[in-house]
């Protein structure tokens, strides 16, 4: 019965992992080639590769070093990386201007 829990707590650690593989992929697929050198960030075909792999080792090869590499990586560009893009790129999925602050709209001191 303890064994049972414990390889059900895995398998969700294992499913957490790839899914957090998977967005960061899809993230990183949909943002411009352009935004990753304003942003002076690696090559977005490097970052594609990189979560491409992290994605099918999880998948196909169930080797725990490779798979918390693939998490480190994944982490690291969604923690640095798509907030540098989104930065460069004017918002995300709302929209944004360049006069947006932290707080919304900058409207001259009115």
């Amino acid at each position: 019965m303890l064994l049972t829990g414990f390889s059900t707590l895995i398998w969700l650690l294992y499913m957490a992992m790839l899914v957090l593989a998977v967005v960061a992929l899809v993230m990183a697929a949909t943002a411009r080639e352009d935004a990753y050198r304003a942003a002076d960030k690696q090559k977005k075909s490097f970052w594609l590769v990189i979560l491409g792999v992290a994605v099918a080792v999880n998948l196909f090869v169930p080797m725990l070093f490779l798979q918390l590499a693939g998490l480190v990586a994944s982490i690291v560009f969604l923690v640095d990386v798509r907030p540098a893009l989104k930065a460069v790129s004017g918002g995300g999925w709302r929209g944004g201007s360049s006069s947006d602050g932290p707080y919304g709209p900058y409207n001259g001191g009115r």
